[in-house]
């Protein structure tokens, strides 16, 4: 089965620009530091970017030093948006999805990939492509929505007190891995929950060594500048994974 191409629907495509134009959105915010917290020294690498998007990240890489960037993304929408405002010579961007990199014929220092691999329904198998595209000791590093979030189908994801603060945070089918369907911006939005064993145990059947796990909450700057942001101290919105060939 196909990976669900939502970012080329275009309700769904104008709430995200609008999200990520909020400069106090979770991305930015404590996302974005800790992914590129994990990454090496960049410099005459060659990196594979997994979900691209509008292809900030490519920017960046190659500002780090990085000698080639692919990006590649089954947006067309967002692949426009890219060649427009992070376009560089550097910077070739492929509209492919991520089921389908094993087609790629390069290989790579780094592979990485931001808040996208929570859309693909084969993770072991991505894993294994993404190896087999790493050169020897290339690493692959990503971020995903925490499987605390994943997991969860039905109800509050909050228990609240009085003042409608949350006390702690409520998950629900945690231990039953696969296609999660929610409501952003448009009905049935695909996601796929795995827990922690499946993802690492996954990279650990595709021959990777595990180097480091994150799991990002707000400082306590982000905290005061953004009370909403308070509550994920009980739960992490994001894991980030670094491992090595």
């Amino acid at each position: 089965m196909s990976q669900q191409n939502i970012y080329d629907n275009e309700v769904f495509f104008e709430g995200y620009r609008n999200i990520r134009k909020n400069r106090g959105n979770a991305n930015i915010l404590i996302e974005k530091p800790a992914l590129f917290s994990l990454l090496p020294d960049l410099r005459n690498k060659t990196i594979l970017d997994l979900g691209c998007g509008y292809g900030e990240n490519c920017g960046e890489f190659i500002a780090l030093g990085a000698k080639k960037v692919t990006g590649i993304d089954i947006s067309e929408k967002m692949l426009e948006v890219a060649q427009i405002e992070n376009s560089d010579r550097k910077i070739e961007y492929r509209n492919i999805s991520m089921e389908n990199i094993h087609q790629l014929q390069d290989t790579f220092d780094v592979v990485i990939s931001s808040l996208a691999i929570h859309y693909v329904r084969d993770f072991a198998t991505l894993a294994k492509n993404a190896y087999n595209l790493l050169r020897n000791s290339g690493v692959f590093i990503f971020s995903q929505e925490n499987p605390l979030n994943t997991c969860f189908t039905a109800g509050n994801r909050w228990t609240t007190n009085a003042d409608g603060n949350a006390v702690y945070a409520n998950i629900s089918n945690y231990s039953v891995d696969g296609e999660r369907k929610s409501k952003w911006y448009i009905d049935d939005v695909q996601k796929y929950h795995r827990t922690f064993s499946s993802i690492i145990n996954a990279l650990i059947n595709a021959g990777f060594i595990i180097e480091r796990l994150l799991e990002p909450v707000p400082t306590e700057e982000v905290m005061k500048s953004y009370p909403e942001y308070k509550k994920d101290i009980h739960k992490p919105d994001f894991l980030l994974v670094r491992a090595k060939k």
